[in-house]
């Protein structure tokens, strides 16, 4: 990965910048950058951040939950987004290991993600990192407006 590429937590000054990466990644409206700084202060969720040259280009969010059907903490990776501009120079790699690490140091052993079936790209970064797939299948259903 080159120099200029770094990878580390969010920080609230980076509220903007992922207000800005989040509608490119999942569209709609918006997310104020008061209302990320909140949630980067309150949330258990870790944030990843890959910037180039000072500039944010990718981010990554993993999460990690308690559950007495196990005896560890599970995790699970649930965002991942690199802007296209700067994708194929391993920083979505580097995003995962930053929030496998993160993870690892609050006793998590084992991690899951999701992403679509016919998503190849993600598919084939992930089983870069070693990500194995399984049969599971996801359901969902709303149950709220």
């Amino acid at each position: 990965m080159n120099a200029d590429i770094k990878v580390r937590l969010a920080s609230e000054s980076d509220a903007e910048e992922l207000s800005r990466l989040n509608q490119a990644f999942n569209g709609g409206d918006k997310r104020p950058p008061q209302q990320i700084m909140e949630s980067l202060k309150i949330n258990n969720e870790l944030i990843a951040v890959a910037e180039i040259r000072g500039r944010l280009v990718g981010f990554g969010c993993a999460q990690s939950f308690h559950s007495f059907c196990y005896e560890e903490p599970q995790g699970e990776i649930t965002e991942l987004y690199v802007e296209e501009a700067a994708r194929r120079r391993g920083i979505a790699g580097a995003i995962i290991s930053c929030l496998e690490d993160n993870l690892r140091k609050s006793g998590v052993k084992s991690v899951k993600l999701l992403t679509g079936k016919r998503n190849d790209a993600a598919i084939k970064t992930y089983e870069h990192c070693n990500y194995v797939r399984d049969d599971e299948l996801l359901l969902t259903k709303k149950i709220g407006d």
